[in-house]
C-alpha cells in the first residue's frame, strides 16, 4: 500500500496487527475513524485503555473481571460443586451463550503445548487444585477444544486431581476433532455439556 499520509499508515499498522484483520480491513476502520465524530474515536480509545489497565483476574476462577471476584462466581443460584474447566474467556462465552450450564467455571489461560512453550505452570492448573483441595467441589467438567494438546492437558489436570474424591467427565464429542470451542453452535456445545461422559470417577 502507497499512503500519502504517515498517520494513516502508522493507524494501519496498528490496526492490522490485531489477529484477524488485514491490512485492507484495517485501512477500511481507519477511513471510517478518520471520517467520523471525534468521540467515537475518544470512547473507543477509552474503552481499550480502561480494558488494559483496570480488569483483573477473578481470583477464583481466573476469568476476566471488574473487581476482585467476578460475577459469575457471585451468582448465588450457581452449583458452588460443579466447575467447568475451559481454556479461554471466550469459551466461558460461548458456554454461557447457551444458557445450559449452572456452575461454576476455571479458565484455565491455554492448554499444555511444548512446541508453543506453554507448560502447566503457564496455566491457572494451581489455583483448580486449590478450589478443589477446599472439598466443596464434586464435579469437574472438561470443557477443552478436542485436540492433541487438549487431550494432553486433561490427562494432566486428572492426573493432578487424582487425589481427590472427584468426578471428572469430558464434553461429548459433538464437536469435532482439532475445532475451537468457541465457534462451535449453541446447540452442539449444550448438547455437548449436557451429554457429558466421565473421564475419571470418584471411585476409580
Amino acid at each position: 500500500m502507497i499512503f500519502s499520509s504517515k498517520k494513516l499508515e502508522s493507524a494501519v499498522d496498528a490496526l492490522s496487527s490485531l489477529p484477524g484483520v488485514g491490512r485492507k480491513t484495517a485501512l477500511r476502520l481507519a477511513l471510517h475513524l478518520e471520517k467520523d465524530d471525534l468521540g467515537l474515536v475518544e470512547r473507543l480509545g477509552k474503552s481499550l485503555i480502561e480494558l488494559k489497565t483496570l480488569t483483573k483476574r477473578c481470583a477464583k476462577c481466573h476469568n476476566l473481571s471488574d473487581e476482585d471476584v467476578c460475577n459469575i462466581c457471585l451468582q448465588a443460584h450457581r452449583r458452588q460443586d460443579l466447575i467447568c474447566v475451559v481454556e479461554s474467556i471466550r469459551d466461558v462465552m460461548a458456554i454461557e451463550e447457551t444458557g445450559q450450564f449452572n456452575g461454576l467455571y476455571h479458565v484455565l489461560g491455554g492448554r499444555i503445548s511444548p512446541l508453543e512453550g506453554v507448560g502447566p505452570e503457564d496455566l491457572s492448573i494451581e489455583l483448580l487444585q486449590q478450589r478443589v483441595a477446599t472439598g466443596k467441589v464434586n464435579e469437574i467438567i472438561m470443557a477443552i477444544s478436542p485436540s492433541i494438546e487438549g487431550e494432553t492437558t486433561i490427562y494432566y489436570i486428572s492426573k493432578t486431581l487424582e487425589d481427590y474424591q472427584l468426578d471428572i467427565s469430558i464434553i461429548a464429542r459433538g464437536i469435532s476433532f482439532g475445532g475451537e470451542l468457541e465457534y462451535a453452535d449453541e446447540l452442539t456445545l449444550s448438547r455437548s455439556i449436557e451429554s457429558r461422559i466421565p473421564y475419571q470417577s470418584k471411585n476409580s
